[in-house]
């Protein structure tokens, strides 16, 4: 279950599972056979991601493709060249748990992730292996604790890839990006690198197929993508932004840069 909480960093999503579609265009079943076969043959391999080999950059990256590739997504890239500095924040819109894949496939990092997802089976081997920074999305009072430990990830030289809107939408409605986060660029002096993530059909139209909202469960989210004929991650990689001084202007230069316009509350729920 995906739920998301009411509090002054981490707003309720008003997407809700009924924002959700499904891909028109279906796959063979056979290719669907064959997704689910590689699924469950890659998934104990994951943790291999964790481990410290010559090259790892490289290597997560490409086993990052290959695990979209089960689940029939491309990725395509836009805008800037990526860029690999050391100590760089990576900030993204939100909208599904393989938001994770498509920017390691592009950006490898540390992640700040939700803390239960540590207790998920299998994924949260992987994630404490792989030294993600557990957030608890309903508690402020653990927050400073949070963007402390991203500033010394980001000083020690490690790329850090944040979600600044605090929880996922369904990929049509989007929120603002909130300055917590940023706080921790602010106070490592570290530029901060925002990208703009998008799923479309193969037709170019907008996919809501991979979003993970309110109640959906990750089983049905998977389900949804393994059975969908395509879908193409786009990211979009805008210009970088200097920390400067200001958390707040930080954030909203670098949602301005992402592309983002945030509508107001009745729009998005038209928009749903």
């Amino acid at each position: 279950m995906n739920r998301t909480v009411v509090n002054a960093w981490a707003p309720r999503a008003v997407c809700t599972p009924r924002c959700v579609g499904s891909g028109s265009e279906r796959p063979f079943p056979a290719v669907v056979a064959l997704r689910l076969v590689l699924v469950v043959l890659l998934a104990p391999l994951l943790p291999l991601l964790a481990v410290p080999l010559p090259g790892r950059v490289r290597l997560q990256r490409s086993a990052c493709r290959v695990v979209l590739r089960c689940f029939g997504v491309r990725v395509t890239t836009t805008g800037g060249p990526v860029r690999n500095l050391r100590g760089m924040l990576v900030v993204s819109p939100h909208v599904s748990w393989l938001d994770v894949f498509v920017i390691g496939a592009v950006s490898p990092g540390t992640f700040v992730a939700r803390a239960d997802l540590i207790s998920w089976p299998g994924v949260g081997a992987l994630a404490r292996m792989m030294r993600i920074i557990p957030i608890e999305r309903d508690s402020l009072r653990g927050l400073p604790v949070v963007v402390d430990a991203v500033a010394a990830r980001l000083r020690a030289g490690r790329t850090v890839v944040a979600f600044p809107e605090g929880t996922t939408w369904c990929g049509r409605a989007h929120g603002r990006f909130y300055p917590a986060m940023f706080q921790a660029a602010v106070d490592a002096g570290r530029p901060v690198q925002p990208l703009q993530l998008t799923y479309r059909h193969p037709d170019g139209s907008p996919s809501t197929v991979p979003a993970f909202v309110g109640d959906d469960s990750l089983l049905a989210s998977m389900r949804r993508l393994i059975t969908a004929r395509r879908t193409i991650a786009q990211v979009h990689v805008a210009a970088l932004q200097l920390p400067g001084t200001d958390r707040r202007e930080l954030a909203a230069r670098c949602q301005a840069a992402a592309g983002w316009r945030v509508r107001r509350r009745r729009r998005v729920r038209i928009a749903c």
